[in-house]
């Protein structure tokens, strides 16, 4: 009686043909070939600046602070500057842009010898005051987009087009003389509101 060959024995003699056999890596050879990414997968962003207006938004709602300000009224600029280092990829600034300047992307790879080519600076000229000459806190594409959101209709009511183009301490000084000519009780707010002796109120008593 034959002695029967058991199933593991059997695999040992079994061979397949080479061209049967699906030979594929264990893992990718990245970096060599590029990786597959999904669509709503979250990277690095990257700022748009002939999108960017420079308002501010992206770096008030960064959690790890990769996007800072940076100031220089001396020669009127403010400088919007991107970390990527320290970006945690939430796109919150994506989110909260207003102009669609920050750009979420699918790029993750960010390893690089020299640590300025993780830094994106967007470089915006800021606005200057016609009357008094001094620089303000926002830029002058924020100005004119701000002119291209407003009705046309709430300009002209509220007179936007003849004060937005003031710095504050201007403005103040306009609304002092408009309520100068209204009595005792404009005085009284003013200098409740600002000290004695200032731009604002003067020398009132």
């Amino acid at each position: 009686m034959a002695q029967a060959i058991s199933f593991t024995d059997r695999l040992k003699f079994w061979k397949r043909p080479e061209e049967d056999v699906k030979k594929a890596p264990v893992t990718t050879p990245y970096p060599f070939v590029d990786i597959e990414k999904p669509p709503e997968y979250r990277g690095i962003p990257h700022i748009d600046p002939n999108l960017c207006i420079g308002c501010g938004a992206c770096v008030r709602a960064c959690p790890p602070d990769a996007l800072t300000i940076e100031w220089d009224f001396e020669n009127g600029r403010k400088r919007i500057v991107f970390n990527a280092a320290r970006c945690i990829r939430c796109h919150r600034c994506v989110e909260v842009c207003p102009t669609g300047a920050m750009q979420g992307t699918t790029r993750f790879e960010i390893a690089t010898p020299n640590k300025e080519d993780l830094i994106e600076v967007v470089d915006h000229k800021l606005y200057r005051c016609p009357r008094c000459g001094r620089y303000e806190e926002f830029t002058e594409r924020q100005i004119g987009k701000m002119f291209q959101i407003l009705p046309k209709e709430v300009i002209d009511q509220h007179g936007i087009a003849e004060r937005a183009f003031l710095c504050r301490e201007c403005r103040m000084e306009e609304s002092a003389k408009t309520l100068a000519v209204q009595g005792p009780y404009a005085d009284s707010l003013l200098l409740s509101l600002y000290p004695r002796g200032s731009k604002v109120t003067g020398e009132r008593r």
